[in-house]
């Protein structure tokens, strides 16, 4: 491969003094200052100058995954200590790769090659290591090598090595794994939503098949793992595009005594996780959260830094809309947990007319909301929701000739969840959705509605037979 260098910046394997050393980075400093993003801090851009120019050493060095090496002499006796295993041969063949083409999740790390999506990938390792460059290239490392020792390419169709055969595709996971685990719709800043339903692993039997030994619960590590690799390429690596998910985590009906198991193997994902996909999560959102689930939190406590724990979200069972509003939409909220949306294969309201409206009916008050019809002949879809409920609720056709009858189409009840209901108008009115708020706090009302063109049954059933008269 042909690197576009200018001479004073050259990067050479045998470059391993100090001098050397200060001459590469100040040349990289110079030659790539205008392309460090700008609402970085000066440290920060000054850190990801410093990883660039390491990364590209190791890289065209191929030392890219050999051991970081310690020019102290306390290091080196220190890691000589902890590594006496022969590695001196693995090192040698590491050495002699060609890694000027290495990538993760399909971006190129070569800097000189300036692709665009390179800082972005950087800048997950560096922020993950506060901005410390020598860490994060570390960490890298160890991400490589992890996926090289996992087979996380292997697992996909192709994502890394545009130049190799693509693996063969991997096998569909079990039913109940789907359920357990799944991607579904973007929150407000279009990063892809992961759900994680552990109540699922309440049936004996589903628990048993996923963790039942220990190759059951490899299978279910690799799964998990490969839902992320799916997770990232659905998001934008592309400067200022949303190159995170939101983790979604129910604890409803799950955590039961046991569960040792399915404790081990959250713990192991999590540390994978938190070592090799950095700042890829936006935020981890606890729904349905009890007073057992922070005994079981304090599990993870060892293993969670900081900066992960800033990202953990919790909700109790009565605040577990209210959470999610904060981060997406009604329309991409689950009916489960209170919003508008009954999955990927609903398709009644599409992108056009999805969005939805809101009501905000103080307490004691009565609101109504009016769909008018103009034109008979249509029918009158509409769904709704409120927050937290605990209203009454009724639904009715009012015709705009003062001389017809109103209709009741949906007597006064108190749901408990979104409702989705159609009415066919056969003359110009309008549907009334009246909720009447008996509390004393406000209650936040979110609803949309479409009308279509319909021909009514017997029309049809009279044009069939009409022929045969």
């Amino acid at each position: 491969m042909e690197l576009q260098l200018s001479p004073s910046s050259s990067f050479s394997s045998s470059s391993v003094d100090d001098t050397t050393d200060v001459v590469v980075t100040d040349a990289v400093v110079t030659d790539d200052e205008t392309t460090v993003p700008e609402n970085l801090k000066s440290s920060e851009k000054k850190a990801l100058l410093e990883l660039r120019t390491m990364l590209e050493d190791a890289i065209l060095a191929g030392q890219l995954l050999r051991h970081p090496s310690h020019r102290h002499e306390k290091s080196k006796s220190r890691v000589a200590n902890s590594c006496s295993v022969n590695t001196s041969s693995v090192k040698e063949e590491e050495a002699e790769e060609d890694l000027s083409g290495v990538s993760l999740w399909g971006v190129p790390l070569l800097p000189s090659r300036k692709h665009e999506s390179t800082d972005v990938i950087l800048l997950k390792f560096l922020r993950a290591r506060e901005f410390k460059a020598a860490e994060a290239l570390d960490m890298i490392r160890r991400t490589l090598r992890w996926r090289r020792d996992f087979g996380v390419d292997g697992m996909m169709t192709g994502e890394d090595g545009a130049d190799a055969a693509p693996p063969p595709p991997p096998q569909p996971p079990p039913q109940h794994l789907k359920r357990a685990a799944y991607i579904d719709g973007r929150d407000k800043e279009g990063h892809p939503v992961c759900y994680n339903i552990y109540g699922v692993f309440k049936d004996k039997d589903v628990y048993r098949q996923t963790f039942g030994d220990e190759e059951r619960q490899e299978k279910f590590l690799r799964w998990r793992v490969q839902l992320m690799e799916q997770g990232i390429k659905q998001m934008s690596l592309k400067p200022g595009g949303a190159a995170a998910i939101l983790h979604i985590i129910d604890f409803k009906d799950s955590l039961r005594p046991g569960m040792r198991e399915l404790r081990s193997a959250t713990r192991e994902i999590v540390s994978i996780m938190q070592d090799n996909y950095p700042e890829f999560v936006a935020k981890n959102i606890f729904l349905n959260v009890s007073f057992r689930y922070y005994a079981y939190h304090a599990l993870f406590s060892p293993i969670i830094t900081p900066r992960t724990r800033s990202k953990f979200i919790f909700a109790r069972p009565a605040q577990v809309t209210e959470t999610l509003l904060k981060f997406m939409t009604p329309e991409n909220i689950p009916v489960q947990y209170g919003g508008l949306r009954r999955g990927e294969d609903d398709d009644e309201f599409s992108a056009e007319n999805e969005r939805a409206s809101e009501l905000v009916i103080r307490g004691g008050g009565i609101g109504r909301i009016e769909i008018p019809i103009l034109e008979p002949g249509v029918t009158v879809v509409w769904d709704i929701t409120v927050v937290g409920w605990d209203v009454n609720y009724r639904e009715e056709f009012i015709p705009e000739d003062e001389g017809s009858y109103k209709i009741l189409i949906q007597n006064e009840k108190k749901p408990e969840e979104c409702i989705r209901n159609s009415f066919y108008i056969s003359e110009p009115g309008k549907v009334v959705l009246t909720v009447e708020n008996r509390t004393f706090k406000k209650k936040r009302v979110f609803y949309r509605s479409k009308s279509k063109p319909t021909i009514p049954l017997y029309d049809l059933l009279g044009q069939t037979q009409h022929p045969l008269m």
